[in-house]
């Protein structure tokens, strides 16, 4: 049930890069590019960077009125270590490992509610 919830949200982020009216932004940071995507009201949807045109680093995702709703790492096109994914009052702390996930953890009010490996 979590790793069909994590697909769905790794299907939104996916299908939102692609239908969007706003043009996203690329800026050359160093070595690396930071790409901004937005939301057709003008708010960001995501942000982060890519690097040979991997997404790599840090990316945060945003719903339509600017709240945070996803934030983890990439290194080199595959997903990293922490990821966190905000939903109401629950987050939702994923342990990502060879791009698979390897634990999750659901965090409500700075308690633990339920922990799958």
């Amino acid at each position: 049930m979590m790793k069909q919830a994590i697909l769905i949200l790794a299907v939104v982020f996916s299908a939102q890069i692609y239908a969007q009216d706003i043009k996203p932004t690329f800026e050359k940071e160093g070595k690396m590019v930071k790409a901004t995507y937005f939301h057709d009201n003008g708010e960001v949807a995501q942000t982060g960077f890519l690097l040979d045109g991997k997404l790599h680093g840090q990316w945060s995702m945003y719903n339509v009125e600017g709240k945070k709703i996803v934030s983890g790492r990439y290194e080199n096109g595959v997903r990293s270590g922490k990821w966190f994914f905000w939903k109401n009052d629950i987050l939702k702390e994923v342990d990502f490992q060879d791009n698979k996930i390897a634990y999750v953890k659901d965090w409500n009010n700075a308690q633990v509610v339920s922990v799958d490996k």
